[in-house]
């Protein structure tokens, strides 16, 4: 008797029940309580019912057998996030002495099934874990990184997996490989940074490096929050703050402000706002004409407030009365008016 639930995938051409099959005829399902008055009742198939009723019953007896595993994975079919499913699976998979390789090649097929499944990862974990055997782990993530570059859990296994079998080696080139392709992967550029941080460090000379690394990508997409937050993370690791070694940070950011043509206005509100950190930074430290670095962030926070990041408004008026209190010496500067929404908008 089929079913065709959409709930189920790679079904047999003919399913029985096991209502109907005489290798179970000894145990007596146990149906899911919702209690007497269930408010919204889910429209479970027939066929969900089925494998569930006899899965509860087998939990409750606690059977350890072959026909329990098949009975798992039946389940597991239907509801691959089950998370008592899978753990009832592990004790079996131990009681049972199954060949763990054969249940890795399982699980990477319920992985390419389902991608964003977390039980699914956490499963692959242990049985990577039990086997001590890490060696397909970086080609399963690649893969899976293939279909979509921002795979949480993808990500997530593949940091697990280099970090715990000291797996770095080639994590480096891998990942600035994906910055090549998307230079807006977040993902990607989070991974640099947990690559460098649990292998050289952030040593002067890989600092250096990094920024300018990073630079060269900010050239190629001036709009992109990523590669702007490494480069405030990579810059946490030395003593001359926003400005970089040698002023050279600094240095780019007024060029590439300086580069759009006259009469047009900055697209990137991220150089803005690190530049406004900058000119906050220096003022802190009494580098250079306070009054002049006060003007210069005020302005910025005004374009930030007005044009370029609205949806935070609020926050950079905030930051420009902000500045205007810690740093303003007399009437020398002009207090800065909080930028208001248009009538239009």
């Amino acid at each position: 008797m089929a079913d065709s639930s959409s709930e189920e995938h790679g079904d047999e051409p003919t399913w029985v029940f096991y209502k109907d099959r005489p290798g179970w005829k000894d145990v007596v399902p146990i149906s899911q309580s919702d209690g007497p008055y269930p408010v919204v009742a889910i429209a479970y198939s027939e066929k969900f019912r089925d494998v569930y009723d006899y899965f509860r019953a087998i939990l409750k007896s606690k059977e350890i057998s072959e026909r329990a595993i098949q009975l798992t994975k039946d389940a597991l079919d239907l509801n691959p996030a089950n998370y008592t499913v899978w753990q009832y699976r592990r004790e079996l998979l131990k009681s049972l002495n199954k060949n763990l390789n054969e249940e890795l090649r399982y699980v990477w097929q319920m992985i390419e099934d389902n991608p964003k499944n977390y039980q699914v990862w956490h499963h692959c974990r242990v049985i990577v874990e039990w086997l001590h055997d890490p060696s397909r782990e970086l080609l399963l993530t690649e893969t899976i990184l293939g279909q979509d570059a921002k795979n949480y859990h993808a990500w997530q296994h593949r940091q697990w997996v280099v970090r715990t079998f000291n797996l770095f080696d080639q994590e480096l080139d891998f990942v600035s490989r994906l910055i090549e392709e998307d230079v807006r992967n977040n993902s990607a550029w989070n991974h640099r940074y947990f690559v460098i941080n649990n292998t050289t460090l952030f040593t002067p000379e890989v600092i250096e490096r990094e920024v300018n690394y990073t630079l060269e990508r900010i050239k190629i997409a001036t709009n992109n929050e990523s590669a702007w937050n490494y480069l405030r993370g990579v810059l946490e690791h030395q003593e001359n703050g926003l400005t970089g070694q040698g002023g050279v940070v600094k240095q780019f950011c007024e060029d590439l402000l300086n580069s759009y043509p006259a009469g047009t206005k900055c697209k990137s509100p991220y150089l803005l706002a690190y530049l406004v950190d900058l000119h906050e930074e220096q003022m802190e430290s009494s580098i250079g004409d306070q009054s002049e670095h006060l003007k210069i962030a005020l302005e910025m926070c005004e374009s930030l407030a007005s044009e370029h990041d609205t949806i935070r408004r609020g926050y950079w008026n905030y930051m420009a009365q902000s500045l205007m209190k810690r740093f303003k010496q007399g009437d020398e500067t002009n207090c800065m008016q909080p930028a208001t929404a248009s009538e239009d908008s």
